[in-house]
């Protein structure tokens, strides 16, 4: 696949953050988030295979670059004997423990899912049908479902590496709240910005 001139400086950005996690990990064995960038690395290559048919714009590849950076350093990134992902960043709600980098990271994180299915929904949409409260719900459960299926690959995490720091019901809910969060908010900004069910098209 030849790369445009807008996705190579997405591609440099990944080929150099993604190696470097990669060794942090292995040289911390820190094998639950090498399981992590087995799943950066296969939607990487999917996303580089479909690229030319499905076109993502810049704003959804960079969108996936930094949650992926997020979501490495938040593993990898040492604060005192937590990792980045338990850093408390505003004291909203003590007793669920919000707000955290890992649900900002959940909130953008999934908000980024929604704008994906979105994209690829909207070539199967019927031209000039009245859908905007329908297609706004649609795609924030099809964020929601990816947040839910990222879930269950922590879930997989946590049985077989029980080490993990991944956290019990309450933090899987929570996360659960924000991955829907985002998935809202981002579904708002198309709407506000004209683009439910359309993709402004982008020059290469």
């Amino acid at each position: 696949m030849i790369l445009t001139r807008r996705e190579i400086p997405i591609a440099i950005v990944n080929a150099i953050y993604i190696p470097i996690f990669t060794l942090l990990a292995i040289g911390r064995a820190n094998y639950e988030f090498l399981l992590y960038v087995g799943v950066i690395l296969l939607d990487g290559g999917l996303i580089l295979w479909k690229q030319r048919s499905v076109q993502f714009g810049p704003p959804i590849l960079w969108g996936l670059t930094v949650w992926g950076f997020l979501h490495m350093a938040g593993g990898n990134v040492s604060l005192g004997e937590d990792v980045l992902y338990g850093l408390m960043l505003i004291p909203v709600y003590e007793p669920l423990h919000i707000l955290r980098y890992d649900q900002v990271v959940h909130l953008f994180g999934f908000g980024v899912a929604t704008l994906i299915c979105h994209h690829l929904l909207c070539p199967y949409l019927k031209e000039g049908v009245g859908r905007t409260g329908c297609l706004f719900f649609l795609i924030v459960l099809m964020g929601s479902g990816f947040g839910a299926l990222n879930e269950i690959v922590e879930f997989i995490a946590v049985l077989t590496f029980p080490e993990t720091g991944v956290g019990g019901y309450k933090n899987t809910l929570v996360d659960l709240v924000f991955n829907l969060l985002g998935g809202v908010i981002a579904a708002t900004w198309l709407t506000a910005s004209g683009r439910l069910g359309g993709e402004a098209k982008v020059a290469p």
